[in-house]
């Protein structure tokens, strides 16, 4: 995941009070540092410059941003690191805060490159929410070189990695797959996480924070209960899975499916694989009798597509699992976009 990040033609190439506000601030000023929130890395050296660059606007802001909150007419201003995200946060902030996503809908988390302008949107926030697994590391980095200070909320805190199949790539010493959130199950983790740093921010809103929290893990169920349905209508048999990367784990793991291969060797969508990785997953494909291989909206489809090909299976490549699309897209939700995969999933493989 924080390996190099190319991008994919490298490969083949939301009322607060004021008081509210100020609690907000005052969270912020004790908030412990960013590496306390997530594991760092290396911060590379583009980012480190820009970085230190935008320093002295980022910590000449009482320590931690211009407090956002005023700047949005008394709510709450929360960046929430990718679209999924935002929404989900959204959810339970209600109106009580402006939730924005720094990802911009349709660009894939693992590559996003966070450029000065977003350094500065997340250190004017009051709060910054991330899903954590090392899918936001080039940015907390980056904020960490700055000085920054704004709170950090890790949405998949407390959530275990899961362990690769036989049959899916191996994760690297230290790594871990981030893709908790393709699995509503575990969304609802996001949801109590999220609602218990709304509530330390903004005390004065926790009864609205705690309502609408309950009120999506009941959304959360109903889509539980909804695809699980759909799946039964596959014949067990055909519940594999290749993937363009090794990005449906836990949706695998949830919903009864197995991963027999991958098109790229890893959980991020950087690394590219060799011709022998390739030729052996179109025997795999063959012998398991796997129906499709399957790529997110936005991805590379070249490499997937040729294996695809050379199988003789469908290639579908739409499914929008990492970005939200806008209103009138085929995702404009988090539930939209379960949706949507699962349609598409079971679609190809029924």
């Amino acid at each position: 995941m924080r390996r190099g990040h190319r991008t994919p033609a490298t490969r083949t190439r939301a009322a607060a009070t004021a008081g509210g506000v100020r609690r907000a601030r005052a969270a912020r000023r004790t908030a412990g540092p960013l590496r306390g929130a997530v594991a760092a890395g290396a911060v590379a050296a583009l980012l480190a410059a820009a970085a230190l660059a935008l320093a002295p606007l980022l910590t000449g802001c009482g320590g931690g941003g211009t407090g956002g909150g005023q700047a949005q007419g008394g709510r709450l201003a929360v960046v929430a690191s990718f679209s999924v995200l935002a929404d989900i946060t959204a959810n339970v902030a209600g109106d009580r805060a402006t939730v924005t996503s720094l990802v911009p809908p349709g660009a894939d988390p693992h590559e996003y490159q966070p450029s000065p302008r977003d350094l500065q949107r997340v250190a004017e926030a009051d709060l910054l929410v991330v899903n954590g697994g090392g899918l936001e590391g080039r940015l907390l980095d980056a904020l960490e070189a700055a000085g920054s200070q704004v709170p950090v909320v890790v949405a998949s805190r407390g959530i275990p990695p899961r362990t690769p199949q036989p049959g899916e790539p191996p994760l690297a010493a230290g790594e871990v797959d981030p893709h908790f959130w393709l699995d509503p199950v575990l969304v609802k983790r996001y949801v109590a996480t999220i609602r218990d740093a709304l509530v330390r921010a903004d005390p004065a809103g926790a009864d609205t924070y705690i309502a609408n929290a309950a009120a999506y893990g009941r959304v959360l169920d109903r889509l539980d209960r909804w695809i699980r349905r759909q799946v039964a209508t596959i014949p067990p048999a055909r519940r594999t899975l290749v993937m363009d990367h090794a990005s449906h784990g836990y949706f695998a793991d949830e919903y009864g499916f197995r991963v027999v291969g991958t098109v790229l060797p890893g959980v991020g969508t950087d690394e590219a694989p060799s011709a022998q990785r390739l030729a052996g997953l179109v025997t795999t494909i063959r012998r398991e009798g796997v129906k499709a291989v399957f790529v997110e909206a936005g991805e590379n489809p070249d490499l997937a597509r040729q294996v695809a090909r050379e199988a003789g299976v469908r290639l579908v490549d739409d499914l929008p699992d990492h970005s939200l699309t806008g209103r009138d897209g085929p995702a404009p939700t988090y539930v939209a976009m379960m949706k949507f995969t699962t349609r598409r999933i079971v679609e190809a493989l029924r």
